[in-house]
């Protein structure tokens, strides 16, 4: 009886199967791309049959949706940003720049997740790959999701709307940058790097006390 307590098996929950094939599947695709990483790799790294991975994405593309839709694109937002009581996140003087840095830490600290998008951004130039169009409609969708929010930005650039979208643009651009630099060898410091880009995208004296 001892023996057979033993070797019963844990049933886990979907919750924590998902968490787990999410955890195996950033650190694959990350290292050899969505193409290099078959539906068995991901299967052989967490204990499971094809068909009960298959049980929990649906097909290869569900297990993008997985990692980008359902936990990248999740986490890190403005709406976690105003519930942190960092200086900037008042929803009444919610600062754009402020809200930026807090982002930078929280890739920091989520650098395979990182990786993997970076890696993904990468191989989806081609029209083939299942991301194509979600990182050719990303500036506009960006812009879309950062624009419900009532950022306060100074009062010499007019609305949010006349005037932000190319530093929306750049910010975007600059993010990137930075992060794939941070990947390379000798590291960089993400968040120290990233403040270099802030000074110039959010000149002084302009957006002095809107940071």
């Amino acid at each position: 009886m001892v023996a057979a307590t033993k070797n019963k098996r844990v049933r886990k929950s979907p919750e924590e199967r998902r968490a787990e094939i999410a955890q195996a599947a950033v650190r694959l695709v990350g290292e050899k791309g969505y193409y290099g990483t078959s539906l068995k790799d991901v299967a052989d790294a967490v204990g499971m049959s094809q068909p009960g991975l298959l049980h929990y994405i649906g097909n290869k593309e569900g297990l993008l949706s997985m990692l980008i839709t359902d936990n990248y694109d999740t986490f890190g937002t403005p709406d976690d940003f105003m519930k942190s009581g960092l200086p900037g996140s008042a929803p009444e003087r919610l600062l754009f720049p402020s809200y930026l840095r807090y982002l930078v830490r929280y890739n920091a600290q989520r650098r395979e997740l990182v990786r993997l998008y970076m890696s993904l951004e990468a191989e989806a130039f081609s029209p083939e790959h299942p991301l194509f169009e979600y990182f050719e409609h990303r500036p506009e969708a960006v812009w879309d999701h950062y624009s419900r929010y009532p950022w306060v930005i100074p009062s010499q650039l007019g609305l949010w709307e006349e005037s932000m979208k190319p530093v929306v643009r750049l910010c975007i651009e600059a993010m990137d940058g930075v992060q794939l630099r941070w990947m390379r060898q000798p590291p960089v410091d993400l968040y120290d790097e990233w403040l270099k880009f802030e000074a110039l995208i959010f000149p002084a004296p302009l957006w002095d006390n809107y940071r």
